[in-house]
């Protein structure tokens, strides 16, 4: 009995002791891991300097070979081209072929800890992109716990002084010509720097007809939207106008998108925090850099149709007059037709012309959640929460955080209230199989087009958010915009009670 007793006192010492080793092993991981990924996307940051692919980073020989074979092509005058590459697949594939990381991730030793460390990512979404156009970036924050930064530390840095700046105007504003002239003689005299300008403002009349800004527009850099691609070019972004122009100067980057700088010469000027009285001074410290920034999250759409509903409807991928080509791949084997494009405010899927009610089933990471009748809904950002999901009785959400808000359109339930979801989980949204009529989407009011049974609208979170130049700070700024624009809990102030020592609360 005293020989089985002390075996078994030895077995169970020699378990404790494995069981504390391998807790202590996962406790090293999640350190080693959380220490890595701050270096890990500098690395990144650093490759994208030299204008590198980020696929290719990792796989020099494959670099080579394609040098090899033909010349590098112009970039600003081709029609925009398709990537069958899923960026997010990109980002994935980059965290398991970063130097840091455990070479054999994917063996089978060790999957559950491996999967418990990487669980963060997927709670909150994908990474965001940290570098914004060719030159742009934000500081590192080693202090960033599960992918979120403290809203104190989001902050720009250049690593390069910023050389190509894109202005958007505002159209059909003859108020805003006057701004324009003097923000672009400001940046090509005294700041030596390279304007891009619309090709359509370029041959405004008013510009034409002016010749003391005959000199400064002989110098403007034009482009066509939807012809020329200037998305690698531009190192800054400057608004003229509200916020439908910040949302237009969104969709010319499908991809990483530079620093916005929004001056508020529009109607509401929610998004757009900068008084053009001091703009000499503003874009002065905006190129010093060091300056409040806010990730404003956009959602990544794939609209997957039939091939053959396209060809019937004869609804084919043109050129637009005023949107870009979107990006399309056509999948023969499996008959369907995938349209990708990013959305900074929202999607749209509304009943359109017809009188039924929209009946539409929503899924969340591919199972049914709940079908919604009604006159739509609505699948926003953050930002978007302010916009047309706030006048659907949604609530308001700041643009930090990471989320994804679906709001019915006039539901035909009580019940049926706004939901937040988390950043990162795909929705997708169908025709119910008794739908009486079609439904049509449109993503920040553009680009609409008819959905049919059998297509599919998948949505979730973006790699690539809006970085937007705050005027304070990003908490302060959304805040004064709630009050300003929104009037948000303005109402007349309650009178005071009078000193008098015969006052009482209890008095009829």
């Amino acid at each position: 009995m005293c020989y089985v007793f002390l075996n078994v006192m030895r077995f169970l010492s020699e378990y404790c002791t494995l069981c504390s080793c391998r807790m202590e092993r996962a406790e090293e991981m999640d350190n080693f891991i959380s220490a890595a990924q701050v270096p890990v996307y500098e690395h990144l940051d650093r490759l994208s300097e030299h204008n590198s692919d980020p696929e290719e980073a990792f796989q020099p020989h494959r670099r080579q070979g394609r040098q090899e074979k033909s010349p590098k092509e112009p970039m600003d005058v081709n029609v925009p081209q398709e990537r069958n590459v899923d960026q997010e697949q990109v980002h994935r594939s980059r965290d398991e072929q970063l130097p840091g990381r455990p070479e054999n991730t994917t063996t089978t030793e060790s999957p559950k800890r491996w999967d418990r460390c990487r669980r963060g990512h997927f709670l909150h979404g994908p990474y965001p992109a940290t570098h914004f156009g060719p030159k742009a970036c934000i500081l590192p924050n080693p202090t960033s716990v599960m992918h979120i930064q403290d809203p104190a530390s989001q902050r720009l840095t250049w690593s390069k002084p910023p050389v190509n700046v894109l202005v958007i105007k505002k159209i059909r504003d003859e108020s805003l010509l006057e701004p324009f002239r003097q923000l672009c003689r400001f940046l090509v005299e005294e700041k030596q720097l390279v304007v891009y300008v619309e090709k359509k403002v370029v041959e405004d009349s008013a510009l034409s007809n002016d010749e003391a800004f005959h000199t400064i527009r002989n110098q403007l850099c034009s482009f066509r939207e939807g012809y020329d691609d200037i998305s690698k070019c531009i190192d800054l972004i400057v608004c003229l106008g509200g916020d439908g122009t910040l949302l237009y100067a969104s969709s010319l980057f499908q991809g990483s998108v530079p620093p916005v700088m929004a001056f508020h010469l529009g109607s509401l000027g929610f998004l757009t925090p900068f008084k053009f009285e001091s703009y000499k001074t503003e874009v002065t410290k905006v190129f010093e850099g060091n300056a409040a920034i806010v990730l404003r999250s956009r959602l990544k759409v794939k609209v997957v149709k039939d091939i053959k509903h396209v060809q019937e409807t004869g609804n084919k991928y043109k050129v637009e007059e005023n949107g870009l080509v979107p990006q399309s791949h056509t999948d023969k084997e499996a008959g369907t037709i995938t349209m990708q494009l990013q959305a900074l405010n929202e999607v749209v899927v509304d009943r359109g012309p017809s009188s039924y009610l929209s009946n539409v089933d929503l899924y969340l990471d591919g199972r049914l959640i709940t079908s919604v009748q009604g006159d739509g809904v609505i699948v926003s950002t953050p930002t978007g929460s302010t916009a047309y999901a706030a006048a659907a009785g949604a609530s308001m959400i700041h643009p930090n955080v990471p989320a994804i808000m679906v709001t019915p359109i006039c539901p035909h339930s009580l019940s049926f209230r706004p939901i937040v979801v988390p950043a990162g989980v795909e929705l997708m949204i169908m025709l119910s199989p008794d739908a009486r009529n079609t439904a049509w989407v449109s993503f920040d009011g553009r680009k609409r087009q008819e959905i049919q049974h059998g297509d599919r609208i998948k949505i979730t979170t973006s790699c690539y958010p809006v970085p937007c130049i705050c005027c304070h700070d990003l908490v302060y700024d959304w805040f004064e915009s709630l009050a300003e624009c929104l009037h948000w809990n303005v109402r007349k102030k309650q009178t005071r009670l009078s000193d008098s020592p015969n006052s009482s609360d209890t008095e009829n």
